[in-house]
């Protein structure tokens, strides 16, 4: 397997005035974030609108972004629902799967199932799955919090489970994942503001949507937290904190489309329903962000 390890980008996906996949753009993304140099690519994930994306188009994505990676970076692709026959069919029947070398799924949705459910969803899945499976917890999305014994249990009875993008913003369970998992287990923030307190914790990089706009800045922050270059960590940690926290003004990736179509890297500002471009007052804050 290729390593996963530093700063991945969770892509968007860019869709042209029609609202359909706007190959082009994507294209353009792929390249801009591998030459800002981060260290891994995702697919379909929150970001990715993957919700409004029908099967044929998720194939398209994931064919497009592996086209223009040329081999370069790992990729992961995210495969997940709250119906896990459901989910189990779409890894099964996705020959596109054979472009990337690992998968990332989502906690169930809306049904909020106990974590016995979740153990038993996760550990379905992982039996199935061709590639390693990367556990994402994002209760603010889900209304479902995967807790740390949880985590540790699947990490401890299904090997091909090999990693974790935690987004519950909490501490005290980030500390007790850490204590609880597999040794050789990879745990990601999936909250771009938080990403030096929670590698300072042991950490093993991010899953970013910041990484998006500004691959080189995130790639350099978790890069010196792996060297120990805390003070030049905390010094772009802070000058980064204001534009970070109106990419997520009005939501995500509403926010990191604005700023993508500002800088020029994709061609239009589209999202699919019920989704929204960020206010004109949102996007001029984030174009004069981007110029200081």
């Amino acid at each position: 397997m290729k390593r996963f390890d530093g700063t991945g980008v969770a892509l968007v996906t860019p869709f042209d005035e029609e609202l359909q996949v706007d190959e082009i753009s994507l294209r353009c993304l792929v390249e801009h974030v591998i030459e800002g140099g981060v260290d891994f690519l995702v697919a379909l994930g929150t970001t990715a609108e993957s919700a409004t994306l029908s099967r044929e188009e998720k194939a398209r994505v994931v064919r497009i972004i592996a086209e223009a990676n040329r081999g370069r970076l790992p990729v992961m692709a995210g495969i997940g629902g709250n119906n896990t026959s459901e989910v189990v069919r779409e890894i099964e029947e996705a020959d596109w799967l054979k472009d990337c070398q690992g998968i990332l799924s989502i906690t169930p949705f809306y049904n909020k199932p106990t974590q016995a459910g979740l153990y038993e969803h996760f550990k379905t899945i992982a039996g199935i799955a061709p590639l390693p499976l990367c556990l994402y917890n994002v209760p603010g999305r889900t209304g479902v919090n995967m807790k740390a014994e949880t985590i540790a249990r699947l990490s401890l009875e299904c090997p091909d489970i090999f990693a974790l993008k935690e987004a519950s913003g909490d501490f005290a369970q980030a500390t007790a994942i850490l204590k609880q998992k597999r040794p050789d287990m990879l745990v990601f923030s999936g909250d771009d503001a938080i990403v030096l307190p929670l590698m300072a914790l042991g950490f093993d990089g991010v899953i970013s949507v910041f990484a998006n706009i500004m691959p080189q800045e995130c790639s350099a922050l978790v890069n010196h937290v792996k060297k120990g270059h805390w003070a030049d960590a905390r010094q772009l940690h802070l000058r980064l904190s204001d534009f970070c926290k109106l990419l997520f003004e009005e939501g995500n990736p509403a926010g990191i489309k604005a700023a993508l179509y500002a800088a020029g890297v994709i061609r239009c500002n589209k999202l699919r329903l019920p989704l929204t471009p960020v206010s004109e007052i949102l996007f001029e804050k984030i174009k004069k962000e981007m110029v200081l």
